[in-house]
């Protein structure tokens, strides 16, 4: 019996069978879709991981200020004034393999407008190599340089959101924002990034399509702080070539520790391990879903042997009378197989189907990202096919070991 002939019959089979065929695939359809659904889930978050990374720097250690409430932050700063710019000289003194260290603060409270709008965004004062530290895309102009800083240049680079909000469809760089009480000249906006706030292990990392950054030094002068807050908000230290970045956090945070009198009004954050970290949780995700996905498989492949099974019954007259007219022992376990793979095959790729479904669902109502890849369809499709032909095997090896003459007596 040629494959494309079983192939036919077996369809045939289950359009003959329609009830049945469907419920019988709904196993495979829910056990695929399950599995394409988690693997989306977990590329989508994967992907987002890798973003955050790559803007805080793999190479970078940053440390940032924690938040407490008003009455905590008082009994802290009579111990430690926080993260300021004595750690600054002292990581640069005392960390060899710290390239370079530069300190970013923020700057509170304010109101933004521009002759055309205003914007609700975070503003920032950074060294003029942060934008290079962080991996920031200047789509339009260019970010302010050592000189502006040396100057305090009233100068200014804005997210792609507040350059929307202040200037609309009007050119903005060489436009003039007001930061509180002071003017500021926009000379650069940066691309487009990340959508609201993004997190891994508990580190959040704003998008920046709603800051503006200014020089340090122009907010330092221009600007005051709260007293009880932190001097500076976070401080970025890139690791040299050939530094390791676990054992310059480990320098750094024993450092601050001794500064801060022990308090630990601050956290160091390293992003490489974050990303195994993220990488570890995301393993621990995968085997549990795939441990659901394949219990769902299992039980559509036992769903398949049973009817197998059941069709044997039903088919052993038939069998008889194409054993007598002379099919071989292989055409009838071929013809079952075929019966078999056309289930598990037909109700995978409905499972494709439910599974992108899902995960686009998922990426709409709760705003988590998904990738549905090639990969994950072919590897959900050629499992399902796969337990479904093994679940069809024992039933296609018992409706070609009967004897014809006993299966012909059979009513």
């Amino acid at each position: 019996m040629r494959a494309t002939d079983a192939l036919i019959a077996a369809f045939e089979n289950l359009r003959a069978h329609k009830l049945r065929s469907a419920l019988t695939m709904l196993g495979m359809m829910f056990g695929v879709g399950a599995v394409i659904s988690m693997l989306a889930i977990g590329a989508g978050a994967e992907q987002d991981a890798l973003a955050i990374i790559e803007k805080m720097g793999v190479r970078n250690v940053v440390v940032r200020a924690k938040s407490f409430d008003p009455d905590e932050l008082e009994q802290l700063r009579k111990k430690s004034i926080g993260v300021s710019q004595r750690d600054v000289a002292a990581i640069r003194e005392a960390v060899p393999e710290a390239e370079i260290v530069v300190p970013r603060l923020e700057i509170e409270p304010y109101k933004i407008l521009s002759t055309s709008g205003k914007s609700e965004s975070t503003v920032f004062g950074v060294s003029h190599l942060h934008a290079g530290l962080v991996n920031k895309t200047i789509a339009e102009g260019r970010f302010f340089d050592a000189m502006d800083e040396r100057q305090h240049a009233q100068v200014c680079v804005l997210g792609a959101a507040a350059r929307e909000d202040l200037f609309g469809v009007e050119p903005a760089v060489g436009g003039r924002v007001k930061v509180n009480d002071v003017w500021l000249e926009v000379v650069g906006v940066f691309a487009p990034e990340l959508s609201g706030e993004a997190s891994v292990d508990g580190v959040s990392v704003a998008s920046s399509d709603r800051e503006i950054y200014l020089p340090f030094t122009t907010a330092g002068r221009k600007f005051e702080r709260d007293p009880l807050e932190s001097p500076l908000e976070e401080i970025v230290v890139q690791c040299s070539e050939d530094g390791s970045p676990r054992e310059v956090a480990a320098l750094v945070d024993a450092l601050l520790d001794r500064l801060h009198g022990g308090v630990r009004d601050y956290e160091v954050i390293v992003p490489e391990a974050l990303l195994d970290q993220g990488r570890q949780t995301q393993r621990i995700f995968d085997i549990v879903m795939g441990c659901i996905a394949g219990i769902s498989l299992l039980v559509g492949g036992i769903g398949i042997m049973n009817i197998m099974l059941a069709s044997v019954l039903e088919q052993t007259r038939a069998i008889g009378i194409h054993r007598a007219v002379g099919a071989r022992r292989r055409d009838i376990r071929f013809q079952f197989l075929a019966t078999s793979f056309s289930l598990s095959f037909v109700g995978g790729l409905a499972g494709v189907a439910l599974g992108v479904a899902i995960a686009h669902v998922v990426a709409v109502s709760a705003g988590w990202p998904t990738v549905v890849t090639t990969a994950s369809i072919a590897l959900s499709l050629g499992v399902s096919v796969f337990v479904g032909v093994v679940s069809g095997l024992y039933p296609a090896m018992r409706a070609a070991a009967l004897n014809p003459i006993e299966a012909l007596r059979e009513e």
